[in-house]
């Protein structure tokens, strides 16, 4: 059980809870556990079974699908106010998780149990309709990060990436590779090319955007 502050905390962040009988956020509220998770944890692995529906209050986490060898590709990430569409799937489809999440930032988070996401998406309309929108937006932005895979060039979707975000950008080799999908010896190489292009400045753990029109045009070639 939550208390009454975490109840309204989950009201604030999931207004679709709102639209839902008094009877039955009292069995939501009842059944609920509040869990905080420290950064760099793991909130799930691979062939793990779901143990729960997290409603995220405050914090992020990342979805990603590992390879053997190391690499990671990243899917999606879960913000407060968001659901994580893969452990929905796993919820509805009594599967087992194919991809991992990790925490990015500190969580808070209320874990409702799965027999309780299942009644709720059973009773509540509204709530069903959340999910399934969950699910049409992830939907979409999964299909643009296959079509980029498969069709861009990593030099096309690195110039995109970068033009895409305020400069100074903080970040690592690793991380940027980890996000693309790809190795950080190749996107060290490429980054390199773009400083001798004048495109970008390299520092440590930093880059610099100096021509967002080239990135962009490259992005589009």
């Amino acid at each position: 059980m939550i208390d009454s502050i975490t109840h309204e905390l989950v009201l604030q962040q999931y207004p679709v809870l709102r639209e839902t009988s008094s009877d039955m956020l009292d069995v939501l509220m009842a059944s609920a556990t509040r869990m905080s998770v420290p950064a760099g944890a793991m909130m799930f692995d691979e062939n793990q079974p779901c143990m729960g529906f997290a409603l995220l209050l405050s914090g992020s986490a990342r979805v990603v699908k590992a390879a053997p060898n190391g690499r990671e590709l990243h899917l999606y990430d879960v913000t407060p106010g968001e659901a994580c569409i893969l452990t929905s799937s796993c919820l509805l489809g009594r599967s087992a998780y194919r991809a991992r999440c990790t925490v990015l930032q500190p969580a808070e988070l209320v874990v409702l149990p799965p027999a309780t996401f299942k009644l709720l998406f059973s009773a509540s309309e509204a709530f069903r309709e959340y999910v399934f929108s969950r699910y049409s937006e992830r939907i979409s932005d999964l299909l643009q990060l296959v079509s980029a895979v498969a069709f861009q060039k990593l030099d096309q979707r690195l110039a995109a990436w970068l033009a895409a975000r305020p400069s100074p950008i903080h970040i690592t080799h690793q991380a940027l590779a980890d996000d693309l999908g790809s190795l950080r010896e190749i996107v060290s190489r490429v980054l390199k090319n773009f400083a001798e292009q004048g495109w970008v400045e390299l520092g440590r753990q930093q880059i610099d955007v100096l021509d967002t029109n080239a990135l962009r045009q490259l992005s589009t070639s």
